[in-house]
């Protein structure tokens, strides 16, 4: 149980990460943005050393050393998977996929679901689709290239997770503040080489890209301690319905509608919850 609510915290935050760095990005290029909300990030993994503690062994490094690129290559993908479109056709694909390869890595490190955790499982997996999905998601249909990179950017998102979840759980958040700096390092380099193509200046919106990265920090903790106290399957799933936290403050911050789609997807969000919490 404490491992699900840790999990359905994580899944929140990212959830209002994504739409606090979703609407920096749209005053600056979303690389201006980065480049404030990874050092506020880094900030609060480091705030959290003395309080949480830290060892720096060689797997600790490695892993997160691996999950900050991993994370690097996701935003990546990810941008770029949007900005082809349809959003919501790739939207879905990417997080499914974010979902089913941290549930394939732990069914075979040897986890087991009761029969709750078996009908569970699908339906929190049904419920990222439907959650993430937009309105009218069978109106275009995505490229090959589109698709490709939808499921590159999910597999991404998932590897990240999955590495956090290697590292020793007696290493604290060192494996935090290690990938948080490889990929702040990733993504400043990235922006020193596409200086060129950033656009007018246009200065980033300050505390709402801090604040991104203050809850993307958040996110990751909140996973981490749920990876180490449950199963990676069934907190990896949790975690990927962090679109329900997106569709909520969009519809109580901007007024967007929510679909009947998505709607059910929340209904069925909440029945998958209740279901694994008795596995």
């Amino acid at each position: 149980m404490i491992a699900l609510l840790l999990a359905l915290g994580s899944s929140l935050a990212y959830g209002c990460a994504d739409f606090l760095g979703g609407l920096g990005a749209r005053k600056a290029h979303v690389l201006r943005t980065v480049l404030i909300a990874a050092p506020a990030s880094l900030m609060v993994d480091l705030l959290l050393w003395p309080v949480l503690g830290a060892t720096f062994t060689p797997s600790a490094l490695g892993w997160g050393a691996a999950s900050g690129v991993a994370s690097a290559a996701a935003f990546a993908l990810l941008y770029r998977t949007l900005a082809i479109g349809p959003m919501n056709v790739l939207s879905p694909v990417t997080a499914l996929v974010s979902a089913v390869l941290p549930v394939a890595v732990g069914l075979l490190q040897g986890e087991h679901l009761g029969a709750a955790g078996l009908t569970g499982l699908p339906l929190a997996l049904l419920a990222v689709v439907l959650v993430s999905a937009g309105h009218g998601a069978g109106a275009a249909r995505p490229s090959r290239t589109a698709l490709l990179l939808a499921f590159g950017a999910g597999a991404a998102i998932a590897l990240q997770l999955v590495f956090l979840h290697q590292a020793p759980s007696g290493s604290g958040v060192a494996p935090l503040i290690v990938g948080r700096a490889m990929s702040s390092a990733v993504t400043l380099a990235a922006a020193g080489v596409l200086r060129r193509r950033l656009g007018p200046e246009r200065p980033p919106a300050y505390a709402m890209s801090a604040a991104a990265g203050v809850l993307d920090a958040l996110a990751n903790l909140l996973f981490l301690l749920a990876a180490r106290s449950g199963d990676l399957t069934v907190v990896a799933v949790i975690t990927a319905l962090y679109p329900a936290g997106t569709v909520l403050l969009a519809r109580g911050v901007l007024a967007e509608r929510i679909h009947r789609g998505q709607l059910v997807g929340l209904g069925t969000a909440a029945v998958a919850v209740g279901l694994l919490a008795l596995t």
